[in-house]
């Protein structure tokens, strides 16, 4: 393949431009809050599970007492009812079972509001450690926020340079031949690198110096032939510290 040497320089612009799109998407794929935010998260669960957790308890809690007053309420009904008997009736023996009636359900009646008491006070301790586990939940979501606030902005920074460097290098890309373009596309695909300078006799596509053989056949070439690293697979691209 042929390209002027002006023609092939420019795939370096090319290349520089691939290789700092590489580094930005590799950069917005590993930001830090994307670490601090995963190690979050089970955090930010295992309080979620307990505030839950708790949430039930509390629940469960508030439904018994209701159930607790409800039976309570029964039975203060039957107490003022068998009362209002005793006050009216003129049977000493309905008196005497009234009577006894009245002093079960006064027992009974103590029994619930102790209860009811144990319940109540069960109440205030799940209610003030579901408190607390909420402003623990609280702060931990402030902390996510944060963090995402401050991912989004940096990605926002990202982005930005991403949107104009993909606008430099389509027009770089304008510039050159198609077949140079496709070929430098294939190498790049292919092996990671399109096209590298040569200096000094080595391959910055590969970090190596070639060996004379290779530097010879390079040396033999026009100015506008295309050559390729045989490390790299690269376009090498060729100037005066190339060591030619």
């Amino acid at each position: 393949m042929k390209a002027s040497p002006a023609e092939q320089k420019e795939l370096l612009r090319l290349q520089a431009a691939d290789t700092r799109l590489q580094q930005l998407a590799h950069t917005a794929k590993n930001l830090p809050q994307n670490a601090e935010l995963a190690a979050l998260a089970p955090q930010v669960d295992a309080v979620r599970q307990r505030f839950a957790a708790r949430g039930g308890e509390l629940e469960d809690a508030r439904t018994e007492l209701k159930r607790i007053e409800s039976d309570v309420e029964l039975v203060e009904a039957r107490i003022t009812r068998d009362t209002g008997r005793v006050e009216h009736s003129a049977s000493v023996k309905d008196v005497n079972a009234l009577e006894s009636e009245l002093a079960s359900l006064r027992k009974r009646r103590s029994d619930l509001e102790e209860i009811e008491l144990g319940i109540m006070e069960r109440i205030e301790v799940l209610e003030t450690e579901a408190a607390d586990i909420d402003e623990e939940r609280s702060v931990l979501a402030g902390q996510q926020e944060a963090l995402e606030s401050a991912r989004a902005t940096e990605q926002a920074g990202i982005d930005a340079q991403l949107k104009a460097l993909a606008a430099d290098r389509a027009t770089i890309a304008g510039t050159i031949p198609d077949d140079l373009l496709a070929l430098y596309e294939k190498q790049r695909g292919r092996y990671g690198t399109g096209a590298a300078l040569l200096v000094r006799g080595v391959s910055m596509g590969s970090n190596v110096k070639l060996t004379e053989s290779d530097l010879a056949d390079i040396r033999r070439a026009a100015p506008d032939d295309v050559v390729l690293c045989p490390d790299s697979g690269a376009i090498l691209i060729r100037n005066e510290e190339s060591g030619l």
